[in-house]
């Protein structure tokens, strides 16, 4: 997935990437986070900008919501 980097990544945006890598890897709603935070943010919240992260938490928080459905 290419990111632009002009504006904020949306949470709709962190939602498809993760849910790739839990097809991709099998793997879970918290391994998926913890990959992401460390490809595309490089494991610092700052790396990306403060809006960008405060929507890949939103986008994790919605995943665990609904995997327990």
């Amino acid at each position: 997935m290419t990111i632009n980097h002009a504006g904020a990544l949306k949470k709709e945006y962190f939602i498809s990437y993760m849910k790739l890598l839990m097809n991709a890897f099998g793997c879970s709603v918290e391994e998926a986070k913890d990959r992401t935070f460390e490809r595309l943010f490089r494991l610092r919240e700052s790396e990306m900008g403060k809006e960008t992260y405060t929507q890949f938490l939103l986008a994790y928080r919605d995943l665990l919501n609904h995997s327990n459905d």
